[in-house]
């Protein structure tokens, strides 16, 4: 969302920029799919479209469209290999990429503002690109988003428009504020939860986009329409960890995963047991939470259970490697 926010604000200063918009990556290449960079006409830019010599040389391009007053909309191919005889980007890491060049001035103002409006407010739009130009859609995709490509006049492209994965965090303490910050910086949308409504970890924790105190036997009915979300339980202690494991146990997410000791959990999950739950239902529950660092901190912890977390999240997309071991 920076590189909106760049364009908000050269805009608003009547400086036109070159919005260059990854529609279509193949192989190993550096910028995937939506990565967009934002050249401005004072030389200033923000975002990333994967770095290295091909970007430094499409940068210097788009200054130079700009000096000349470009205002038409186009695409560009770049090869990241010496086969192909055109296109090349000098690099050889192999695969390739399609990218956009929009220009955008003054008269998207008004796209820009609603754009970064529903992204404030987490909201389920698109965007939709095509040779006409930019434009914000409140209806979710009928067809797989992406690119659509007849020729270099009939081709049309949409995306969600960055929506967050949200995480329930609940538990405020001091590694749900770690957390909270970790996840903040990976793009996440963040409801923190406790029962403690005084508690100083949950009233100035500055990252999460929503504190909601409440009794956690109602944690269940709270939490709706939750199966693509992640959900990480660090209550204040044991008791409260078993009545919202409990309540959460039968319902789906995208992750869900609990903070603590192997005695605490072999505990809990022996009463669990006592009282008719089968091991089978809790199968699919992290337990404990985060990645095997030998993490001390609440920084550390955080940075363990967010590793993880990004793993589930990326866990069925491709990666672009080959597997093959370099050491």
């Amino acid at each position: 969302m920076t590189t909106w926010l760049f364009v908000r604000d050269k805009l608003r200063a009547s400086v036109p920029v070159l919005l260059l918009w990854v529609l279509d990556s193949e192989g190993s290449s550096p910028g995937r799919k939506g990565f967009k960079m934002a050249v401005a006409a004072d030389g200033q830019f923000a975002g990333t479209i994967g770095g290295g010599m091909m970007e430094h040389k499409l940068v210097e391009k788009a200054r130079s469209l700009l000096a000349a007053g470009q205002s038409t909309l186009f695409l560009q191919r770049q090869h990241h290999d010496k086969v192909h005889q055109r296109d090349q980007s000098g690099m050889i890491c192999s695969g390739s990429q399609l990218i956009a060049f929009v220009p955008l001035d003054s008269k998207q103002e008004d796209f820009i503002s609603k754009l970064l409006h529903a992204f404030v407010q987490n909201r389920d739009k698109r965007i939709q690109l095509d040779p006409d130009g930019i434009r914000l859609s409140p209806e979710r995709a009928q067809r797989d988003e992406g690119l659509v490509y007849n020729d270099e006049e009939h081709w049309s492209y949409s995306e969600q428009l960055d929506q967050r994965p949200v995480i329930h965090i609940i538990g405020a303490g001091h590694v749900g504020l770690a957390l909270s910050q970790q996840m903040s910086l990976l793009g996440f949308y963040i409801k923190l939860y406790d029962d403690r409504p005084g508690l100083n970890t949950f009233l100035e924790n500055p990252h999460a986009h929503e504190k909601i105190v409440c009794d956690y036997e109602s944690i269940d009915s709270i939490i709706e329409n939750a199966e693509q979300d992640f959900v990480v339980i660090m209550t204040f202690g044991y008791r409260d960890d078993k009545v919202v494991f409990r309540k959460l146990l039968s319902r789906r997410f995208h992750y869900i995963g609990m903070l603590g000791s192997d005695a605490k959990l072999v505990t809990l999950l022996r009463e669990l047991e006592a009282e008719g739950h089968s091991p089978e239902s809790w199968q699919h529950v992290s337990l404990p939470i985060g990645l095997p660092i030998f993490s001390k901190t609440a920084e550390e912890i955080a940075v363990s259970i967010a590793a993880e977390i990004i793993r589930e999240k990326n866990r069925d997309l491709p990666s672009g490697r080959t597997g093959l071991s370099l050491r």
